[in-house]
């Protein structure tokens, strides 16, 4: 066990600014994300598509009891996250999931989950810069390849210059979302209680349960929508990413943990509250954006642009955090022998030069074929998104409870940021999450997702096996000392990387 292990943790170690420094130093990045920027990360990684987009299929399945489904899933999403928390201030680095996984389960599963939100980003990336694409013809008429082309090139350059730029584009672009989503709340609001607009007449709290009920597909109609719900809070846990390169992590990282029930609260709940008492969940059906028809019942004309361009914003935060993601997880990888070695490549400013570079290469090999085959063979890809995703929440709870039964018995440090109620709230995270499996097995429309899984399960475990029977070592030895173990042999720092 190295000293970053435990050290800094421990009753007569190091103050955990020295450890963070430590830490820093032994993967070669630059801490120059502040609490501003990873406070509005934190906010805009539960805010995107699947609320203001995707969310009308979802109303059209479950009505008003849509929100009780949210809410539900929002609590685990809590519970995902304060493990995730307490797993970051035992050790933040910035491959946390596959590190963690490395740590806690072995390097097989390492491996999987570190390949794995590496395609979950790559896959997202994508389809949401395909997506931007299509949104910029509401405006102007020009070939989609051309829009996914500039978008992806300077989401790219944007990656590769500096994480303080990365951190202040998602800042903005979080920015955005925020201010839609409030904007919608204060008018429906004005709406229900001064009746302006053409909804003012009809709008009430009563819209809730007048049409059918709270449930009126049933209860069975609301958990058929908990895939949807999950798909939606994706993403949420990329502030995890970001540990290792967060300048207080310490301070930062919990306060941005500890906001996700009223983000949840505000931006989900609040929001779908309003919009469904001014609009009846029987206008609402797939494809159509509840802040768009929230606006057109209203009278409201301008709305529709104003939808785009968050949607618009949406989809480039997506993608911009998708090209952050990956760069980081292949560059894990690499340092700890498991992809390979040109993934640890650093430019001078500490972003990880080939990772991203290959990652954004695929994402524009992706919208090529998006746009030349748009058929069932693209949309099998693109389904596996929501079950990769929920792979990375899965080990994050396995870690946790892993980890916390060490920490009671005395063998490895206390996190100064316990989970509350834990281990039992990581154990019906767990439970929940394998019901919304389940759950996607019964609807036809999700069930593609988990054919997609054994495939590249399957592919990954002959990747291990061939690349464990080349590399042993790299397969054995303890995760954390990778980088620096490769660091003395060769005669570089810590970090192990090359740098432009």
């Amino acid at each position: 066990m190295t000293s970053v292990q435990v050290e800094p943790h421990g009753p007569e170690g190091r103050g955990s600014s020295q450890a963070t420094a430590d830490t820093a130093q032994g993967e070669g990045y630059q801490r120059g994300l502040g609490a501003r920027q990873i406070q509005m990360i934190a906010i805009g990684g539960a805010i995107g598509t699947g609320l203001f987009l995707g969310a009308g299929k979802a109303i059209a399945k479950a009505g008003p009891s849509l929100i009780l489904a949210y809410a539900i899933a929002g609590l685990v999403i809590f519970f995902i996250m304060r493990a995730l928390g307490e797993l970051l201030m035992y050790r933040p680095v910035s491959g946390s999931f596959s590190e963690y996984a490395r740590e806690f389960i072995g390097p097989l599963a390492g491996f999987v989950t570190g390949w794995t939100y590496w395609l979950f980003w790559v896959v997202t990336g994508i389809t949401e810069v395909t997506a931007a694409a299509t949104y910029m013809t509401y405006w102007w008429n020009i070939p989609q390849w051309a829009s996914a082309l500039v978008f992806t090139v300077i989401l790219y350059g944007v990656n590769l210059i500096s994480v303080k730029l990365f951190g202040e584009l998602e800042f903005w672009f979080s920015m955005v979302k925020v201010t839609a989503i409030v904007g919608m709340i204060l008018i429906c609001l004005g709406v229900l209680t001064l009746g302006f607009s053409d909804a003012g007449d009809t709008a009430s709290f009563s819209q809730l349960y007048d049409h059918g009920g709270f449930f009126p597909k049933g209860v069975g109609g609301t958990l058929m929508t908990l895939q949807i719900v999950m798909f939606a809070f994706l993403a949420v846990e990329l502030v995890g990413v970001t540990a290792g390169e967060s300048k207080d992590p310490e301070k930062t990282l919990p306060k941005a943990i500890n906001t996700v029930p009223w983000r949840i609260a505000v931006f989900y709940i609040g929001a779908l509250i309003m919009i469904l008492s001014v609009v009846p969940w029987t206008s609402f059906s797939a494809g159509v954006s509840p802040f768009v028809k929230a606006f057109q019942q209203m009278g409201l004309a301008a709305g529709a642009g104003i939808v785009n361009f968050v949607v618009l914003t949406a989809a480039l935060s997506s993608c911009n955090s998708g090209m952050y993601s990956t760069g980081r997880m292949l560059r894990d990888l690499a340092l700890n022998g498991q992809g390979p070695k040109f993934f640890t490549r650093l430019t001078r400013s500490g972003t990880p030069l080939v990772g991203t570079t290959f990652s954004a290469a695929l994402m524009l090999v992706g919208v090529w074929i998006n746009y030349q085959w748009p058929g069932e063979a693209f949309n099998y890809v693109v389904s596996f998104a929501t079950i990769s995703g929920m792979w990375a929440w899965i080990m994050i709870l396995v870690c946790q409870i892993r980890y916390r039964a060490k920490a009671d018995r005395g063998e490895l440090p206390v996190s100064a940021f316990r989970a509350p109620g834990a281990p039992f709230t990581s154990w019906f995270a767990l439970a929940f999450i394998g019901m919304v499996i389940v759950m996607m097995g019964v609807d036809k429309d999700a069930r593609i997702s988990l054919y997609c899984a054994p495939l590249w399960a399957a592919a990954l475990l002959l990747s291990y096996y061939v690349l464990k029977s080349r590399n042993p070592e790299a397969f054995n030895r303890r995760p954390v000392e990778t980088a620096g173990h490769s660091a003395q042999q060769s005669g570089r720092r810590p970090g192990g990387d090359d740098r432009d």
